[in-house]
């Protein structure tokens, strides 16, 4: 390790944050990585320790206690190799990441966690500075050609791996540019699409070919998720054309609030309103504008989703944001003893929700009001009461009576996660779903990805349903390696 005693000697050091006076006036990032000797004093904290949870606790499984002593003795490089080794995109998830890896840090269980996030960050913001970031292009190219319909980051990192084995790989998006959520979903002061775009030319240069504006199996989408398609490739034709077929389509279903007055004018999906924004931010062509300017505006969802909206409406120069959740208020604290190294269920506050507006917990939201020219102004709700089932222990709500209310609202944003996949794109590859909707594939039990249509993988949010970035790209790289063992077992036949 690089110093026994660094954790006794340093503190945990947060990246720079701009004054939320100056971050509301524009769309760009607005945290700044460490500075090298900050990233050398923060790699110090390391305890190296002899099971490190960090890596467990990391879906990707990073290599975080090497890393750190590398960038401690001053080996940036190497360091960098280290955390490519297991990590397509460290500067996606340096940036969007939870950091799950912190949470599993043995110094979070008596003080603060090492800042694994941060030193990725410096690392990888290092590494393209010094130009150490290449196309790795394979000597051995193979016969053998894949599709993989979708490029959010669990498609990504399976092109990448697929290419970089040497195979023809071709990427179907249906919108005009790849990067699925990565692009426009995620905020652009949360993810710069500079930084997406230039992995975009490495993968390229690595042979990945990128078939955009193109629909695949359906013409047809679920509500709110945009498509760009010009034209439609055929289920069959990708399983005729194409020796494997990989399914990285996300999770796109919008979980609805099928309450009255639901069609009415202002009431709109979060994947409505998000990519609007970040289209024009790219100075691309949008249908209708949804804007929270001068609004009332209330996001029905507590999660991340919701916080993209919250900061999204407040650089917009909305009146006023109030971001509801369904769920209890999470407690502020929790036992260690009892969670760690697990992830805690406690209060998280983003740094969206930093930058102003309101939140409010346990509400249900009843009806939407019209305000006579079918234009939403309000949002009829009722406060719950959650109790704990005494047969199942479970967590069930009811209603409190008397708790009637009504929240002024003329933009109300749903944003309340997804439910499963597109299940027409599902239906025209045959794929066998789940009991929830998803692809189901088969995971950890041999032949990992592969759904009930031989030739045909399904990984990410398309596989387990919604989840992290993280998540995704460790199910893409999963499940390159599935693929290439399918082709490898049928060359000869």
């Amino acid at each position: 390790m690089g110093k026994p005693t660094g954790f006794m000697e340093y503190q945990r050091l947060e990246q720079k944050h701009e004054p939320v006076e100056v971050r509301l006036t524009h769309f760009n990032e607005f945290i700044s990585p460490l500075e090298s000797e900050e990233a050398r004093q923060q790699a110090a904290r390391c305890m190296d320790c002899g099971t490190p949870f960090c890596t467990f606790s990391c879906p990707l499984h990073n290599i975080a206690p090497e890393f750190n002593d590398y960038i401690y003795n001053g080996d940036w490089e190497t360091a960098y190799e280290v955390l490519s080794s297991t990590n397509n995109f460290p500067e996606f998830t340096s940036r969007i990441c939870p950091a799950l890896c912190e949470n599993g840090c043995i110094l979070n269980y008596t003080a603060t966690a090492m800042g694994v996030k941060s030193v990725e960050r410096a690392i990888i913001t290092h590494a393209w500075n010094k130009g150490w970031v290449k196309p790795k292009i394979s000597r051995d190219r193979k016969e053998k050609s894949i599709a993989i319909v979708g490029s959010g980051p669990s498609g990504l990192a399976c092109a990448q791996q697929l290419a970089r084995k040497g195979y023809a790989v071709t990427v179907f998006e249906k919108n005009s540019r790849p990067g699925g959520l990565l692009r426009f979903g995620i905020p652009d002061f949360k993810l710069d699409k500079a930084v997406l775009d230039r992995r975009i030319d490495q993968l390229k240069a690595e042979g990945v070919k990128f078939e955009c504006n193109t629909n695949v199996a359906v013409e047809e989408h679920p509500s709110g998720i945009w498509s760009d398609a010009e034209k439609l490739v055929s289920a069959d034709d990708l399983k005729k054309n194409f020796d494997a077929v990989v399914l990285t389509i996300g999770s796109e279903e919008p979980r609805d609030l099928k309450v009255p007055g639901r069609n009415l004018n202002g009431v709109c999906f979060a994947m409505e309103y998000l990519p609007r924004q970040n289209r024009i931010n790219a100075d691309l062509p949008i249908e209708g504008e949804i804007s929270a300017k001068d609004k009332k505006v209330l996001i029905i969802g507590g999660g991340d989703t919701g916080s993209d909206c919250l900061g999204t409406a407040l650089r917009q120069g909305a009146k006023s944001v109030l971001q509801i959740d369904l769920g209890p208020k999470p407690p502020e604290t929790y036992n260690k003893v009892k969670v760690w190294p697990q992830w805690p269920k406690s209060l998280r506050t983003s740094t969206s929700q930093e930058e102003g507006g309101e939140r409010d917990w346990a509400i249900s939201s009843k009806e939407f009001v019209d305000d006579g020219q079918g234009n939403v102004c309000g949002v009829k709700a009722v406060r719950l009461k959650w109790n704990p089932d005494p047969l199942t222990g479970r967590i069930k709500f009811e209603e409190i009576k008397g708790s009637d209310f009504t929240i002024d609202a003329d933009l109300v944003i749903l944003a309340m996660g997804f439910a499963h996949p597109n299940n027409k794109v599902l239906d025209a590859f045959g794929v066998e779903k789940d009991g929830r909707g998803n692809a189901k594939a088969n995971y950890d039990t041999g032949n990992n990805f592969a759904t009930s249509v031989p030739g045909v993988f399904a990984a990410g949010d398309c596989r387990r349903g919604q989840s992290l970035v993280v998540w995704a790209l460790s199910e893409g790289r999963r499940c390159a390696e599935t693929v290439d063992e399918y082709l490898e077992s049928t060359k000869e036949k």
